[in-house]
């Protein structure tokens, strides 16, 4: 048995879990299943985070993207966490997840 334990590196896949902890407090969807988060990248120990919010005046934006940062900033083996808010391509609700939809009653 090897003594090495060491954590393997962050992925894509810790960080999402992460971040379908957070839900929009106007729509109770995790922004995940939402469809706002675009895309992660993982250089080393920096996360950087495209995502995008349901409309550009969107209220709860400055708490999620701190929410988002915050959270992702807790995993090991993470030093820094860049979210940037992009609108290109803008969100619709054709994003969502089949079980964000279904929840909504959107068939």
């Amino acid at each position: 048995m090897s003594e090495t334990t060491e954590k393997s590196e962050i992925t894509e896949d810790d960080v999402m879990e992460v971040l379908g902890d957070i839900y929009d407090p106007e729509i109770p969807i995790d922004i995940v299943n939402l469809g706002l988060v675009y895309g992660v990248a993982i250089k080393g120990s920096q996360v950087n985070i495209d995502m995008t919010m349901t409309s550009p005046g969107c209220p709860a934006a400055t708490q999620i993207v701190a929410e988002a940062k915050y959270l992702v900033e807790e995993l090991d083996g993470v030093s820094e966490v860049n979210v940037e808010i992009v609108w290109d391509p803008p969100w619709d609700p054709g994003k969502m997840s089949e079980a964000a939809k279904e929840s909504l009653g959107m068939f």
